[in-house]
């Protein structure tokens, strides 16, 4: 069972390190001095740093990131849900020999507030943008039946607050917000929202101080 790493530099693969959310983890973990292997197609969007490794590896091939993620001590997958195989994607980390494994998940997954009705089924999500929660939800589905890694599925509460495409607040890492598990994350507004770097700083947190092995938790304001 993986112990946690709060205090020590240890090396982890981050799968989709150049996506909105995965390029603040990198920031996050290099801050915190952790040592990465950034996992991408395009290694030229990859900024050279000493704490990071830049390695193009097509994720669809299970023996060639297994053979990537061989050897560090977590794996963080950041990737869309529509293109990834759950099955493929276990089977490379199983593989690989690493134990510890945290995915960035999806809002879709989680229940609406005081209910037991995912967000996926609440009619809140336009159906032209369904495919992606959907397959969010499934992977999710898919995850929880897995007893032999220590993984974790975080998913953001909601909207990403300072989202490039939807999002139109300021972002920023204020280290001030709240845990959820199951159930979505309102504020007082009764806005669901988290700023990438919030909510990059709660996954490392988790990486470093492991509290929902084998759980989903959620993080918002």
């Amino acid at each position: 069972r993986y112990g946690g790493t709060k205090g020590f530099s240890v090396k982890v693969a981050l799968i989709g390190a150049t996506g909105p959310v995965g390029k603040r983890i990198l920031h996050e973990l290099v801050l915190r001095e952790h040592d990465v292997t950034a996992i991408v197609r395009d290694i030229s969007k990859v900024a050279p740093h000493a704490q990071v490794t830049a390695a193009s590896v097509n994720v669809d091939d299970g023996e060639a990131l297994a053979k990537a993620l061989a050897g560090h001590d977590a794996v963080i997958s950041s990737i869309r849900f529509l293109k990834t195989d759950p099955a493929s994607l276990i089977g490379a980390i199983r593989a690989s020999g690493v134990i510890r494994y945290i995915c960035v998940g999806g809002a879709a997954s989680l229940f609406m507030p005081g209910t037991k009705t995912k967000l996926l089924d609440g009619g809140q999500i336009p159906e032209a943008y369904l495919a992606e929660p959907t397959a969010g939800s499934r992977f999710y589905d898919y995850i929880k039946q897995v007893d032999d890694l220590d993984w974790t599925f975080l998913p953001p509460t909601g909207m990403f607050s300072n989202d490039e495409i939807f999002g139109t607040k300021p972002g920023g890492r204020t280290g001030k917000f709240r845990l959820g598990t199951d159930e979505q994350l309102v504020n007082a507004s009764g806005e669901s929202e988290i700023s990438y770097e919030d909510f990059a700083m709660a996954l490392v947190d988790e990486l470093e101080n492991p509290r929902h092995i084998r759980q989903r938790f959620t993080v918002g304001y």
